[in-house]
């Protein structure tokens, strides 16, 4: 999973900061989700999915289907 989002932001050319920004977290709390030092909440996974338009089942790994 956190594999996923990293790539997600990268294929998306956002920087960490900008992410945090749309999640409303710091950077630092976003990039310890990227490097799985934080579990992940349950609604920033939603806004996740909701921003990459892709489903939680493909950012938590459980399908490689995007949509």
């Amino acid at each position: 999973m956190y594999i996923r989002i990293r790539e997600l932001r990268e294929d998306n050319d956002k920087t960490q900061r900008e992410l945090a920004e749309i999640l409303n977290c710091s950077q630092q709390v976003y990039s310890n989700y990227e490097l799985g030092q934080r579990d992940i909440p349950t609604d920033i996974l939603i806004s996740l999915s909701k921003y990459y338009n892709v489903t939680t089942d493909y950012i938590l790994g459980l399908t490689d289907k995007m949509k």
